[in-house]
């Protein structure tokens, strides 16, 4: 936006349309989008440019939407509602909403002696679309915008653009030949193996994240983007005023005639002389070094004192005020040669009063996108996007695509709408439901394009005693029509299992789970909580995917154990994954500490288990639990069917308790021998695989008899896992 708000258009002389009084009476998009509007009688053009004239099956395309539309909320889709519609090859119809995009420069600058992320928002703002197309041939394309009844009030001409064959291998669905488990658009199983990587305060670091987990088979991570103020939400509160964990703003009504006030907030402070008032974002504030800045308001005290700005840099600017009135200011400051960040904003009385401040403007002196966004406390709770967050998951999804990660991505902040959503008939319930349709839809419209997005999850853990049913019927309904990709749709709750497990519009189920004092002999042996955890999640979600998306360790307060640090190797963790794997989940527990395994570089704990699972046919062999023992004292756990068994071998007092917390050395086991039952009879084969390595240490053939098939173990320490393949396979 340039310095009056007004959308700048990126499409140079072409013909544009203005929207403004008809799309002030437009159609919600929320309730119409996904429903194919015909054919168009626009008035006049709206531009559709960039794109590619090819591009790969299941690659992404991205559009520029050319129009001088100025609403007042460019990411209510009630006000303004742009879209693409496609139309493949095959003559299929779709629509893809189109979204609200402030362009970003991005880089690592040091900050107090330490690289830090800086974003700073450049360029005027636009609206694009992204799409990922799943048919090869010719499609066309047009931008739309709509109206009621929902027919366009006017649309672009089309573009034409080729798809070609690729071997990419598409989206994340639940599979239809089993539906327990995940498959990909090319049939192939997809089974999660990854952790969270839940609070993104720097982008970069996240990013190594990915990579990392990448690198050592790690496929799947779970992010939030609805942090509230402490990290990376795509819709939340942030503000300069205040922080959401200890929320006591100096924010009061603002003042207006004599004895009166109005509906609309101000920041107000009574104090004494030297009284300050500081304005101090959530992040540090991005500026551009030896820049000129003009900072705009206005001002007021009850008694007529001015007061000082202070913008750091050595210079103060005196603010004088009229008595009970609003007096406007405006100064420039311009940045140092070398400053990257303004470090302090703050206002400073000069004797006893009451101060007020509004409408805080921070731009570049020749204009450009406002910097002063967390200023506002008129801004609404819900319904407006950030625009530096919505940039930063806009490179996290980037790096997933290039890591070989997919990413479960948690969208609506739990505490703005848990409070609406206490009576389901109620106004306020309906309202709630309003804004998760609107936030979804950005979702689907910015990153739903991407096949490394796996599934939108609503909440994290979510009040189980709320009466969320028909919110998740209702959201996931929309999700159905306004999502072309139809993305898995998940939730979690507090407390698991959860009623929400048998809900048919939600299409997996999650547990959290943590190893606690309270969790008694299970808090010292990671593989039978898991493994009791996952029991209880199968019995309860029979019949579709079922994730345990949080696991670790903490205190009874559910805060970060010091059992952390004794077990230095994680062992607790290698146990987990094991175990989940093979134990009918549909994929390898999550765990929470992702900082932990990324400061020790603990991510060779994901290389193993990534390589073994990577061949098992979740989706087509008919899984169940494995009929296996040995005849000593081992842990079996595995997993058979049709085409073989996968099992894993431990040694049952290899925890991380006794390894780590009591110091425990790990013995070399020998002479075992395991039997595996409900195997056809005849020649198979048996591989033994290192659980660290990923590799086989053994092959050999063996034979069935009486369908059983009995196989010495080789000597090891600790853990081993085992393959049983048909012969010559």
């Amino acid at each position: 936006m340039n310095a009056g708000g007004r959308m700048l258009s990126a499409g140079g002389g072409r013909s544009r349309m203005r929207l403004g009084s008809r799309l002030a009476a437009a159609a919600c998009a929320l309730g119409a989008i996904g429903a194919w509007a015909g054919p168009a009688h626009a008035e006049t053009n709206l531009a559709l440019t960039g794109g590619a004239d090819r591009v790969e099956r299941f690659a992404p395309i991205e559009w520029t939407l050319d129009t001088d539309a100025a609403p007042a909320n460019p990411c209510d889709p009630c006000e303004i509602d742009l879209r693409v519609e496609l139309t493949a090859p095959s003559g299929r119809r779709i629509v893809v909403p189109a979204f609200f995009y402030q362009p970003c420069e991005r880089r690592q600058q040091a900050r107090g002696g330490k690289p830090a992320e800086w974003i700073y928002p450049a360029g005027p703002a636009v609206w694009k679309a992204r799409f990922s197309p799943d048919e090869a041939g010719r499609w066309t394309a047009a931008a739309a915008a709509m109206q009621d009844p929902p027919a366009p009030s006017a649309r672009s001409t089309e573009v034409r653009f080729e798809c070609t064959p690729s071997k990419r291998r598409g989206f994340v669905r639940v599979s239809r030949r089993d539906p327990r488990f995940f498959e990909l658009d090319d049939g192939r199983p997809f089974f999660p193996v990854g952790q969270n990587v839940a609070f993104v305060y720097d982008s970069y670091r996240a990013i190594d994240m990915l990579r990392q987990l990448g690198r050592n088979g790690g496929n799947f991570a779970r992010v939030w983007a609805c942090c509230e103020d402490w990290a990376m939400a795509i819709e939340a509160r942030r503000s300069g005023w205040g922080r959401s964990w200890a929320w006591d703003p100096p924010i009061v009504r603002m003042p207006g005639r004599e004895g009166f006030h109005s509906e609309d907030l101000c920041v107000g402070l009574r104090g004494e002389a030297d009284t300050v008032l500081t304005f101090s974002p959530t992040r540090p504030l991005a500026v551009r070094p030896a820049t000129k800045y003009r900072l705009t308001g206005q001002a007021r005290t009850d008694t007529g004192a001015g007061f000082l700005l202070d913008p750091g840099g050595g210079k103060t600017e005196l603010l004088k005020c009229a008595k009970g009135k609003w007096t406007p200011f405006r100064c420039e400051l311009t940045t140092g040669e070398t400053q990257w960040w303004l470090d302090r904003l703050s206002f400073r009385s000069l004797a006893r009063c009451t101060m007020y401040l509004r409408d805080l403007s921070l731009r570049e002196a020749g204009g450009g996108p406002e910097l002063l966004t967390e200023a506002d406390v008129n801004r609404p709770l819900r319904g407006r996007y950030n625009q530096i967050d919505a940039f930063m998951l806009d490179r996290l999804v980037e790096a997933a695509e290039a890591a070989g990660v997919h990413l479960q991505l948690v969208m609506l902040t739990r505490d703005h709408y848990m409070p609406l959503l206490r009576k389901a008939d109620s106004p306020e319930y309906d309202r709630a439901l309003r804004d998760a349709k609107a936030l979804v839809r950005y979702f689907v419209a910015r990153w739903g394009f991407s096949t490394h997005v796996a599934a939108w999850e609503y909440f994290n853990e979510m009040d189980p005693h709320r009466p969320t049913d028909r919110f998740y019927a209702e959201l996931g309904e929309y999700l159905q029509r306004v999502d072309p990709y139809r993305h898995v749709r998940a939730t979690s709750a507090w407390a698991s299992p959860s009623r929400d497990y048998g809900l048919t519009s939600l299409d997996q189920a999650d547990m959290h789970w943590y190893m606690r004092p309270a969790s008694g002999e299970l808090r010292k042996d990671a593989a039978a909580g898991v493994l009791e955890r996952a029991k209880v999640l199968r019995e309860r979600a029979p019949g579709k995917p079922a994730l345990l998306s949080e696991f670790g360790m903490t205190d009874d307060t559910w805060q970060r154990s010091g059992d952390l640090d004794t077990d230095k190797e994680f062992v607790h963790l290698h146990n987990a994954l094991w175990a989940s794997a093979l134990s009918g989940m549909s994929g390898t527990a999550c765990h929470w500490y992702w900082d932990d395994i990324h400061k020790r570089d603990l991510y060779h704990h994901y290389a193993g288990v990534a390589a073994f699972v990577a061949d098992i046919p979740f989706t087509t062999a008919k899984l169940r639990p494995a009929e296996a023992k040995c005849d000593k004292p081992l842990r079996v756990v595995g997993l058979a069917g049709e085409g073989g068994a996968w099992l894993w071998l431990a040694d049952p007092n290899a925890t991380w308790w006794a390894l780590a917390a009591e110091g425990a050395k790990p013995a070399e086991l020998r002479g075992a021998t395991l039997t595996v039952s409900g195997l056809r009879d005849g020649a198979w084969r048996v591989e033994w695989w290192d659980t660290r390595s990923g590799k086989v240490l053994h092959r050999l053939d063996a034979a069935a008899a009486g369908r059983a098939l009995a196989v010495a173990v080789p000597a090891f320490s600790r853990d081993i896992a085992c393959k049983v393949l048909p012969a010559g396979k």
